[in-house]
Order: C-alpha cells, then structure tokens, then sequence
C-alpha cells in the first residue's frame, strides 16, 4: 500500500513513516511538474530503506 502512495503521492508516504520533515521537502520538490519524477523516486528509495531498517531491527530483537 505505501509503494502506491509513493507513486501517486511521494510527500505522504515520509509521513507514514515518520519523517514529516523530509515530507515537506518532498511536497515542495513535487509542487513543480519537473520535481514529480524525484520525488517520486527519492519517496521509493526512502520506503525501501525503511523496510531494510525494520528487518534489521527485527533480527536484532531475535538475536537477543
């Protein structure tokens, strides 16, 4: 679900994962036509990573 939202709305998915700062950035650079396509990929790169980070943090609480 939140790969949609990074396609069609890149600003909300760093709200949905707790970066609103980063989120603004993102909803500026979008604002303009040419500023879509980077955004949109800077919101699926930062979604991967958050979902790398999660699993990192999951083993972690296994391993211990």
């Amino acid at each position: 679900m939140r790969l949609l939202i990074a396609l069609i709305l890149p600003w909300l998915t760093f709200f949905t994962i707790g970066r609103p700062i980063a989120g603004v950035i993102c909803l500026i650079l979008q604002i303009t036509l040419i500023g879509w396509l980077p955004a949109t990929i800077w919101a699926v790169y930062a979604l991967s990573q958050y979902k790398t980070d999660q699993k990192i943090e999951n083993a972690l609480r296994q391993r211990n």
